[in-house]
């Protein structure tokens, strides 16, 4: 026969272990949740620092925000987002030496986590494209506008927005290359798209 005192022990010993559980998961999950916030704050200040041109604090802000990207998540969407901020803070300083790896690194961990065909990787493609075209590289750059062209109507529909801006940096690409009759084509291609 089973006494009260018996019945509770185990009950007592259940409830004891999803207490600790719950310790358990708690301990994890909460230092994860705050290296989160400081993460996302840290993108913000570098955000708001490149708007103010105070670019060399924000790089060390974003430096930063990498740095906690790589150490909580590991390689994935916050790393990848992290490293387009810097590559971002880079270019705009001209230093695309510094720039291009980090936009390269990022392709690679969105293609590989969101797919080839994601509008994240047209995005950092058009990026990466841009800084080719800064450097004269023209023709590492169109092949890249082509594709984060491809991928974003894919993705969002031919007549977004995004495609109005990467038809955009494809014209002007023309024009520096001497393709005026294209490059006239797809700008007229934008202001349709944008009077919609």
């Amino acid at each position: 026969m089973t006494t009260l005192a018996g019945a509770i022990r185990p009950l007592t010993s259940y409830r004891t272990k999803v207490v600790l559980i719950m310790v358990l998961v708690a301990s994890f999950t909460l230092p994860t949740y705050a290296q989160e916030v400081l993460w996302k704050e840290l993108n913000d200040k570098a955000t708001l620092l490149y708007q103010q041109g105070r670019y060399s604090e924000a790089v060390s802000v974003a430096e930063e925000a990498l740095k906690v990207a790589e150490e909580t998540f590991g390689p994935g969407h916050n790393v990848a987002t992290s490293l387009n901020i810097l590559a971002t803070l880079y270019q705009t300083q001209g230093k695309y030496v510094e720039a291009e790896p980090l936009y390269k690194q990022a392709i690679s961990i969105f293609e590989k986590t969101l797919g080839r065909d994601h509008p994240n990787v047209a995005h950092l493609l058009n990026n990466l494209a841009s800084i080719y075209q800064d450097q004269g590289k023209y023709a590492e750059a169109e092949p890249l506008y082509k594709r984060s062209l491809e991928v974003i109507k894919k993705a969002l529909g031919k007549d977004h927005p995004d495609v109005a801006a990467v038809l955009e940096n494809i014209a002007e690409l023309y024009k520096k290359i001497g393709k005026e009759e294209e490059a006239e084509k797809l700008t007229e291609r934008v202001k349709i798209i944008r009077s919609k």
